[in-house]
Protein backbone atom coordinates (compact mmCIF):
# COMPACT_ATOMS: atom_id res chain seq x y z
CA UNK A 1 0.00 0.00 0.00
CA UNK A 2 1.47 3.35 -1.06
CA UNK A 3 0.61 6.11 1.52
CA UNK A 4 0.57 9.71 1.30
CA UNK A 5 4.04 11.50 0.83
CA UNK A 6 4.18 12.91 4.52
CA UNK A 7 7.20 15.47 5.71
CA UNK A 8 8.94 12.28 7.68
CA UNK A 9 8.58 10.22 4.77
CA UNK A 10 11.02 12.51 2.71
CA UNK A 11 14.07 11.52 4.76
CA UNK A 12 15.40 8.12 4.45
CA UNK A 13 16.40 6.19 7.84
CA UNK A 14 19.94 7.91 7.68
CA UNK A 15 18.42 11.43 7.88
CA UNK A 16 18.83 12.24 4.01
CA UNK A 17 16.68 13.50 1.91
CA UNK A 18 15.01 11.13 -0.82
CA UNK A 19 13.00 11.18 -4.65
CA UNK A 20 9.42 10.73 -3.89
CA UNK A 21 7.21 8.18 -5.62
CA UNK A 22 5.62 9.56 -9.11
CA UNK A 23 2.41 9.37 -9.47
CA UNK A 24 -0.49 9.78 -11.87
CA UNK A 25 -4.05 10.11 -11.18
CA UNK A 26 -6.75 10.37 -13.78
CA UNK A 27 -9.77 12.17 -13.70
CA UNK A 28 -12.17 9.34 -12.27
CA UNK A 29 -10.12 8.96 -9.40
CA UNK A 30 -10.63 12.75 -9.09
CA UNK A 31 -14.00 12.81 -9.25
CA UNK A 32 -14.27 9.52 -6.81
CA UNK A 33 -12.59 11.67 -4.47
CA UNK A 34 -14.23 15.32 -4.52
CA UNK A 35 -18.04 14.26 -5.36
CA UNK A 36 -20.30 14.81 -3.08
CA UNK A 37 -17.69 16.52 -0.97
CA UNK A 38 -18.75 19.99 -1.41
CA UNK A 39 -19.07 21.46 2.00
CA UNK A 40 -14.99 19.79 2.49
CA UNK A 41 -14.09 21.15 -0.50
CA UNK A 42 -15.68 24.78 0.27
CA UNK A 43 -14.00 24.76 3.62
CA UNK A 44 -10.52 23.64 1.80
CA UNK A 45 -10.86 26.83 -0.53
CA UNK A 46 -11.65 29.30 2.32
CA UNK A 47 -9.24 28.24 4.41
CA UNK A 48 -6.73 28.33 1.13
CA UNK A 49 -7.77 32.14 0.83
CA UNK A 50 -6.59 32.63 4.92
CA UNK A 51 -3.73 31.82 3.93
CA UNK A 52 -3.27 33.80 0.69
CA UNK A 53 -4.55 36.65 2.97
CA UNK A 54 -1.86 35.75 5.76
CA UNK A 55 0.95 35.96 3.29
CA UNK A 56 1.55 32.39 3.48
CA UNK A 57 1.64 31.62 -0.08
CA UNK A 58 3.13 32.53 -3.11
CA UNK A 59 0.88 32.87 -6.23
CA UNK A 60 2.50 35.07 -9.20
CA UNK A 61 0.86 36.42 -12.48
CA UNK A 62 -1.01 33.51 -14.60
CA UNK A 63 1.13 33.52 -17.85
CA UNK A 64 -1.00 33.18 -21.22
CA UNK A 65 0.39 30.94 -24.49
CA UNK A 66 -2.11 32.77 -27.09
CA UNK A 67 -2.06 31.64 -30.74
CA UNK A 68 -1.91 34.28 -33.55
CA UNK A 69 -3.74 31.20 -36.06
CA UNK A 70 -6.22 30.60 -32.88
CA UNK A 71 -6.72 33.82 -31.18
CA UNK A 72 -9.99 32.79 -29.56
CA UNK A 73 -8.40 29.90 -27.73
CA UNK A 74 -5.23 29.96 -24.91
CA UNK A 75 -3.38 27.75 -22.48
CA UNK A 76 -2.36 29.12 -19.55
CA UNK A 77 -0.24 28.30 -16.62
CA UNK A 78 -0.89 28.67 -13.09
CA UNK A 79 1.86 28.53 -10.75
CA UNK A 80 1.64 28.84 -6.97
CA UNK A 81 3.10 27.48 -3.55
CA UNK A 82 0.90 26.80 -0.63
CA UNK A 83 1.88 27.04 2.76
CA UNK A 84 -0.22 26.41 6.24
CA UNK A 85 -0.82 21.95 6.70
CA UNK A 86 -0.28 21.85 2.62
CA UNK A 87 3.11 22.74 2.23
CA UNK A 88 3.25 22.09 -1.73
CA UNK A 89 4.16 23.93 -4.64
CA UNK A 90 3.14 23.50 -8.14
CA UNK A 91 1.78 24.44 -11.54
CA UNK A 92 -1.64 24.19 -13.30
CA UNK A 93 -2.09 24.12 -17.30
CA UNK A 94 -5.13 24.78 -17.92
CA UNK A 95 -5.89 24.92 -21.43
CA UNK A 96 -9.37 26.95 -23.25
CA UNK A 97 -10.30 25.75 -26.57
CA UNK A 98 -14.10 27.36 -26.87
CA UNK A 99 -14.24 25.53 -30.44
CA UNK A 100 -14.39 22.04 -29.20
CA UNK A 101 -17.86 22.79 -27.74
CA UNK A 102 -19.07 22.60 -31.35
CA UNK A 103 -17.06 19.25 -31.46
CA UNK A 104 -18.94 17.94 -28.59
CA UNK A 105 -16.38 17.53 -26.13
CA UNK A 106 -15.31 20.23 -23.37
CA UNK A 107 -13.94 23.43 -23.84
CA UNK A 108 -11.51 22.93 -21.08
CA UNK A 109 -8.33 20.49 -20.27
CA UNK A 110 -6.36 20.80 -17.43
CA UNK A 111 -3.52 18.93 -15.33
CA UNK A 112 -2.08 19.91 -12.06
CA UNK A 113 1.90 18.73 -11.27
CA UNK A 114 2.56 18.79 -7.40
CA UNK A 115 5.62 19.64 -5.84
CA UNK A 116 7.97 18.74 -2.90
CA UNK A 117 8.39 21.59 -0.78
CA UNK A 118 11.63 20.39 0.23
CA UNK A 119 13.55 18.70 -2.67
CA UNK A 120 11.07 20.43 -5.59
CA UNK A 121 10.62 17.11 -7.24
CA UNK A 122 6.93 16.52 -8.68
CA UNK A 123 5.38 13.80 -7.02
CA UNK A 124 1.70 13.99 -8.96
CA UNK A 125 0.47 14.56 -11.80
CA UNK A 126 -3.40 14.72 -11.58
CA UNK A 127 -6.21 15.39 -14.51
CA UNK A 128 -7.35 18.95 -13.29
CA UNK A 129 -10.56 20.07 -15.30
CA UNK A 130 -12.25 18.69 -12.15
CA UNK A 131 -9.99 19.76 -9.80
CA UNK A 132 -10.11 23.37 -11.46
CA UNK A 133 -14.03 23.50 -11.88
CA UNK A 134 -14.74 22.37 -8.16
CA UNK A 135 -12.68 24.78 -6.91
CA UNK A 136 -14.26 27.34 -8.93
CA UNK A 137 -17.76 26.31 -7.65
CA UNK A 138 -16.48 25.94 -3.82
CA UNK A 139 -15.33 29.88 -4.67
CA UNK A 140 -18.67 30.98 -5.84
CA UNK A 141 -20.63 29.34 -3.29
CA UNK A 142 -18.39 30.60 -0.74
CA UNK A 143 -18.86 34.34 -2.18
CA UNK A 144 -22.64 33.84 -2.20
CA UNK A 145 -22.66 32.78 1.23
CA UNK A 146 -20.49 35.63 2.48
CA UNK A 147 -22.01 38.60 0.41
CA UNK A 148 -25.36 37.46 1.37
CA UNK A 149 -25.00 37.62 5.28
CA UNK A 150 -26.30 40.83 6.00
CA UNK A 151 -29.51 40.52 3.90
CA UNK A 152 -32.10 38.31 2.77
CA UNK A 153 -30.78 34.61 1.28
CA UNK A 154 -31.89 34.98 -1.98
CA UNK A 155 -34.79 33.10 -3.08
CA UNK A 156 -34.19 33.62 -7.32
CA UNK A 157 -30.84 32.59 -9.33
CA UNK A 158 -30.32 33.09 -12.76
CA UNK A 159 -27.85 31.55 -14.88
CA UNK A 160 -25.46 33.40 -17.36
CA UNK A 161 -23.80 30.67 -19.69
CA UNK A 162 -24.84 27.07 -19.16
CA UNK A 163 -21.68 25.22 -19.58
CA UNK A 164 -19.59 23.24 -16.88
CA UNK A 165 -18.89 25.74 -14.73
CA UNK A 166 -22.21 26.49 -14.39
CA UNK A 167 -23.73 23.14 -13.55
CA UNK A 168 -20.63 22.47 -10.86
CA UNK A 169 -21.82 26.15 -9.43
CA UNK A 170 -25.43 25.02 -8.77
CA UNK A 171 -24.19 21.37 -7.52
CA UNK A 172 -21.83 23.33 -5.15
CA UNK A 173 -25.14 25.58 -3.75
CA UNK A 174 -26.94 22.65 -3.50
CA UNK A 175 -24.43 20.97 -1.90
CA UNK A 176 -24.23 23.60 0.83
CA UNK A 177 -27.91 23.99 1.37
CA UNK A 178 -28.91 26.57 -0.76
CA UNK A 179 -32.55 25.88 -2.46
CA UNK A 180 -34.32 28.61 -4.79
CA UNK A 181 -37.82 29.06 -5.53
CA UNK A 182 -37.16 30.04 -9.10
CA UNK A 183 -33.76 29.25 -11.56
CA UNK A 184 -33.70 31.12 -14.66
CA UNK A 185 -31.25 29.85 -17.59
CA UNK A 186 -30.20 32.03 -20.31
CA UNK A 187 -27.04 30.65 -23.12
CA UNK A 188 -27.00 32.25 -26.20
CA UNK A 189 -27.63 28.55 -27.67
CA UNK A 190 -31.02 27.72 -26.78
CA UNK A 191 -29.98 23.71 -27.07
CA UNK A 192 -27.35 24.67 -24.34
CA UNK A 193 -29.87 26.13 -22.39
CA UNK A 194 -32.62 23.32 -22.64
CA UNK A 195 -29.97 20.81 -21.85
CA UNK A 196 -29.05 22.53 -18.06
CA UNK A 197 -32.25 23.01 -17.41
CA UNK A 198 -33.20 19.12 -18.14
CA UNK A 199 -29.59 18.84 -16.33
CA UNK A 200 -30.94 21.28 -12.83
CA UNK A 201 -34.31 19.25 -12.94
CA UNK A 202 -32.97 15.29 -13.01
CA UNK A 203 -30.72 16.31 -10.17
CA UNK A 204 -34.29 17.14 -8.34
CA UNK A 205 -33.57 20.89 -8.03
CA UNK A 206 -36.19 22.58 -6.28
CA UNK A 207 -38.52 25.35 -7.65
CA UNK A 208 -39.14 26.45 -10.94
CA UNK A 209 -36.59 26.29 -13.87
CA UNK A 210 -36.78 28.74 -17.03
CA UNK A 211 -35.35 29.24 -19.97
CA UNK A 212 -35.05 32.90 -20.50
CA UNK A 213 -35.42 34.44 -24.02
CA UNK A 214 -31.95 37.37 -23.21
CA UNK A 215 -29.61 37.85 -20.02
CA UNK A 216 -31.92 40.95 -19.36
CA UNK A 217 -34.48 38.48 -18.16
CA UNK A 218 -32.56 36.16 -16.07
CA UNK A 219 -30.41 39.58 -14.10
CA UNK A 220 -34.07 41.22 -13.20
CA UNK A 221 -35.77 38.30 -11.91
CA UNK A 222 -32.75 37.04 -10.17
CA UNK A 223 -31.25 37.71 -6.60
CA UNK A 224 -28.42 35.72 -6.95
CA UNK A 225 -26.69 36.03 -10.67
CA UNK A 226 -23.56 33.58 -12.36
CA UNK A 227 -21.95 34.58 -15.26
CA UNK A 228 -20.20 31.98 -16.58
CA UNK A 229 -19.56 32.25 -20.28
CA UNK A 230 -17.12 32.17 -22.35
CA UNK A 231 -17.33 35.87 -23.61
CA UNK A 232 -14.01 38.19 -24.35
CA UNK A 233 -15.66 41.16 -23.78
CA UNK A 234 -18.26 43.58 -22.04
CA UNK A 235 -22.10 42.47 -23.42
CA UNK A 236 -23.85 43.71 -20.16
CA UNK A 237 -23.96 47.53 -20.43
CA UNK A 238 -26.89 48.96 -18.75
CA UNK A 239 -26.28 49.34 -15.11
CA UNK A 240 -30.59 50.02 -14.64
CA UNK A 241 -30.74 45.70 -14.99
CA UNK A 242 -29.17 45.52 -11.67
CA UNK A 243 -31.27 47.94 -10.02
CA UNK A 244 -32.59 45.92 -7.63
CA UNK A 245 -28.97 45.18 -6.26
CA UNK A 246 -28.30 41.36 -6.84
CA UNK A 247 -25.01 39.89 -5.87
CA UNK A 248 -23.62 38.97 -9.28
CA UNK A 249 -21.12 35.94 -9.12
CA UNK A 250 -18.85 37.46 -12.23
CA UNK A 251 -17.42 33.90 -12.77
CA UNK A 252 -16.38 34.91 -16.42
CA UNK A 253 -14.62 38.26 -15.62
CA UNK A 254 -15.60 39.72 -19.23
CA UNK A 255 -19.61 40.21 -19.04
CA UNK A 256 -19.74 43.22 -17.36
CA UNK A 257 -18.91 46.71 -19.09
CA UNK A 258 -17.12 48.83 -16.45
CA UNK A 259 -20.89 51.30 -16.26
CA UNK A 260 -21.85 48.26 -14.42
CA UNK A 261 -19.22 47.90 -12.20
CA UNK A 262 -19.06 51.39 -10.90
CA UNK A 263 -22.60 51.06 -10.19
CA UNK A 264 -22.35 48.32 -7.87
CA UNK A 265 -19.47 47.27 -4.76
CA UNK A 266 -16.85 44.78 -6.43
CA UNK A 267 -15.07 42.40 -4.42
CA UNK A 268 -12.44 40.20 -6.24
CA UNK A 269 -10.16 37.53 -4.52
CA UNK A 270 -7.37 39.27 -5.83
CA UNK A 271 -6.47 42.81 -6.42
CA UNK A 272 -3.47 42.38 -8.55
CA UNK A 273 -4.49 39.29 -10.70
CA UNK A 274 -7.99 40.23 -11.33
CA UNK A 275 -7.03 43.78 -12.56
CA UNK A 276 -5.28 41.86 -15.38
CA UNK A 277 -5.98 40.05 -18.84
CA UNK A 278 -8.52 42.56 -20.07
CA UNK A 279 -10.83 41.61 -17.36
CA UNK A 280 -14.23 43.83 -16.36
CA UNK A 281 -12.03 45.39 -13.41
CA UNK A 282 -9.01 46.02 -15.47
CA UNK A 283 -11.27 47.61 -18.22
CA UNK A 284 -12.50 49.72 -15.37
CA UNK A 285 -9.41 50.68 -14.17
CA UNK A 286 -8.00 51.96 -17.69
CA UNK A 287 -11.27 53.76 -18.56
CA UNK A 288 -10.52 55.37 -14.63
CA UNK A 289 -7.18 55.50 -14.11
CA UNK A 290 -7.65 54.06 -10.14
CA UNK A 291 -8.84 51.34 -8.65
CA UNK A 292 -11.30 53.28 -6.01
CA UNK A 293 -14.28 51.62 -7.40
CA UNK A 294 -12.80 47.75 -5.28
CA UNK A 295 -13.88 47.64 -2.08
CA UNK A 296 -11.98 44.90 -1.28
CA UNK A 297 -11.52 41.20 -1.87
CA UNK A 298 -13.38 37.88 -0.21
CA UNK A 299 -10.60 37.66 2.38
CA UNK A 300 -11.76 41.22 3.55
CA UNK A 301 -15.19 40.02 3.75
CA UNK A 302 -14.65 37.03 5.53
CA UNK A 303 -12.29 38.60 8.29
CA UNK A 304 -14.83 40.95 8.61
CA UNK A 305 -12.86 44.56 7.68
CA UNK A 306 -15.54 44.47 4.34
CA UNK A 307 -19.13 44.56 4.70
CA UNK A 308 -20.75 44.52 1.43
CA UNK A 309 -23.64 46.90 0.93
CA UNK A 310 -27.56 46.02 1.00
CA UNK A 311 -28.62 49.26 -1.20
CA UNK A 312 -26.60 48.31 -4.43
CA UNK A 313 -25.07 45.45 -6.49
CA UNK A 314 -22.52 43.25 -5.38
CA UNK A 315 -20.34 41.91 -7.97
CA UNK A 316 -17.43 38.81 -7.21
CA UNK A 317 -15.10 38.82 -9.44
CA UNK A 318 -12.60 35.99 -8.89
CA UNK A 319 -9.66 35.66 -11.48
CA UNK A 320 -8.91 31.90 -10.31
CA UNK A 321 -6.03 31.75 -7.83
CA UNK A 322 -3.31 28.52 -8.17
CA UNK A 323 -3.52 27.86 -4.54
CA UNK A 324 -7.07 26.93 -4.84
CA UNK A 325 -5.69 23.97 -7.04
CA UNK A 326 -3.19 23.04 -4.45
CA UNK A 327 -5.43 22.69 -2.23
CA UNK A 328 -7.30 20.53 -3.70
CA UNK A 329 -4.83 18.50 -5.75
CA UNK A 330 -3.44 18.09 -2.54
CA UNK A 331 -6.51 16.99 -0.70
CA UNK A 332 -7.27 14.37 -3.64
CA UNK A 333 -3.54 12.87 -3.62
CA UNK A 334 -3.39 12.59 0.45
CA UNK A 335 -6.73 10.23 0.33
CA UNK A 336 -5.12 8.10 -2.39
CA UNK A 337 -2.48 7.43 -1.23
CA UNK A 338 -4.04 6.80 2.44
CA UNK A 339 -6.58 4.27 0.55
CA UNK A 340 -3.41 2.65 -1.32
CA UNK A 341 -4.94 3.13 -4.27
CA UNK A 342 -2.28 5.57 -5.74
CA UNK A 343 -0.74 4.89 -9.29
CA UNK A 344 2.85 4.90 -9.32
CA UNK A 345 5.02 5.40 -11.97
CA UNK A 346 8.34 3.02 -10.91
CA UNK A 347 11.70 4.55 -11.71
CA UNK A 348 9.76 7.52 -12.84
CA UNK A 349 13.17 9.29 -11.88
CA UNK A 350 15.90 7.32 -12.99
CA UNK A 351 19.10 9.82 -13.61
CA UNK A 352 19.46 10.12 -9.63
CA UNK A 353 22.97 10.05 -9.21
CA UNK A 354 25.35 13.06 -9.95
CA UNK A 355 28.76 11.05 -11.87
CA UNK A 356 26.41 8.37 -13.09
Amino acid sequence: MTTAYSPTARFTPSGTLRVPPFAVISGAQVRGVLQGQEQRIVRLVEDAYRLHAEGDSVNPPSYFLRFDDRPASRIIALPASLGGETRVDGLKWISSFPQNVAAGIPRASAVLILNDHDTGYPFACLESSIISASRTAASASLAADRLTRNGPRPANVGFVGTGLIARYIHTFLAGTGWSFENTGVFDLSRENAAAFRCCLEQSGAAGHITVHDSAEQVIRLSDLVVFATVAARPHIHDPAWFAHAPVVLHVSLRDLAPAVLLASANIVDDVEHCLRADTSPHLTEQLTGNRRFLDGTLADVMGGLVTPPADRPVVFSPFGLGVLDLALGKYVYDRLADSGELHVVDDFFHELNRYG
